[in-house]
């Protein structure tokens, strides 16, 4: 597994501030020293850093992470993102985000390209339970920002996808300029994918020359911590919207046979049902705590032939009914 660490800068907790953000009191409900902060880096564990982003959630402006993640400046960035910032066009921008992206923090940007659109998805590997909004918010935010900076002009999404309950509805749609679609199945960034190809205004050849050598020599030394396991989870959260992935088609997208697919699970003590069954219980869960999906929806997206099937599957999980599960959810809430 990657290591649990997130890089935080030291002068977050400025910006907060001058937001308005109460920050002594968000350090104090996320559990956080101020002195962890002294250096030009604060290193998190994916729990802390999250509990953080969760205080905010509380005494802070709504518009928070949206302000967060559009008005962070070029010297900022991480690595991953200045490597996107100087590619040649958008989509090399993505796909450098996508692979240096885990270099700095314990977190997948996956792009998929189907029916004329790109889908920009994020996926934290280490959390536990749904994503803070004003994180999510914050990460979107940023992610256009940096494109827009990269074309060096407006770029409008076809649409913002989210997997919570309707809400800053109105502050989403100016921020973003485009529909948003809530109670959607997963977080996603949608653009049109004639976009991918337009040139990047800056463009820095000889400044990706000096960056990425490093950047590739970090991401061999990592990826040995990265297991077969890790890959199947990330394939299978993508295709938690309606479809049950089989065997083959896994082992296609991995680039092995199936038998060597399988064999290769059972080496390192697991299998393709066990890991299954883990993403499908983690959807269900993240589905109806923050969505208003009903059970049978929320069972089609996980791939299941009828509602019955996935109402025992997930009674073998919780104990209980998904609504029940859900009404329990809500009244701890």
């Amino acid at each position: 597994m990657p290591a649990d660490l997130v890089p935080v800068p030291g002068v977050l907790l400025e910006r907060f501030a001058v937001l308005g953000v109460d920050v002594e009191r968000v350090l104090r409900q996320a559990g956080l020293l101020r002195s962890r902060f002294k250096e030009a880096k604060a290193y998190l564990t994916t729990r802390e850093f999250l509990a953080l982003w969760r205080a905010l959630e509380t005494g802070s402006g709504r518009d928070v992470g949206l302000r967060v993640g559009s008005e962070t400046l070029p010297h900022q960035y991480d690595v991953a993102s200045m490597a996107a910032l100087h590619a040649r066009n958008l989509g090399e921008a993505l796909e450098k985000l996508a692979r240096y992206k885990r270099l700095t923090c314990p977190k997948d940007l996956t792009i998929e390209r189907a029916d004329g659109e790109a889908r920009v998805r994020f996926h934290w590997v280490l959390a536990e339970g749904a994503l803070p909004v004003r994180l999510l918010d914050a990460t979107f935010a940023s992610t256009l920002g940096l494109a827009r900076r990269g074309m060096g002009r407006p770029l409008v999404p076809r649409r913002l996808e989210l997997a919570r309950r309707r809400a800053d509805a109105d502050m989403l749609t100016r921020h973003f300029g485009c529909e948003v679609v809530f109670d959607a199945p997963v977080d996603l960034l949608v653009l049109d994918e004639r976009a991918l190809d337009e040139r990047f205004v800056t463009h820095n050849a000889d400044l990706l020359a000096v960056l990425l050598p490093g950047l590739e020599a970090a991401l061999s030394e990592s990826s040995p911590h990265r297991t077969l396991a890790d890959d199947v989870r990330t394939a299978l959260r993508r295709k938690m919207s309606g479809e049950r992935p089989s065997v083959e088609k896994l082992a296609d997208e991995l680039h092995m046979s199936p038998r060597t697919f399988q064999r290769r699970l059972k080496e390192s003590g697991t299998t393709y049902q066990a890991l299954l069954d883990e993403v499908r219980r983690e959807s269900a869960c993240r589905l109806l705590a923050n969505t208003e999906l009903d059970a049978g929806e929320v069972a089609f997206l996980l791939g299941f032939e009828e509602l019955n099937s996935f109402t025992r599957a997930f009674r073998g999980w919780e104990g209980v009914t998904p609504n029940q599960w859900r009404n329990s959810e809500r009244r701890s809430a």
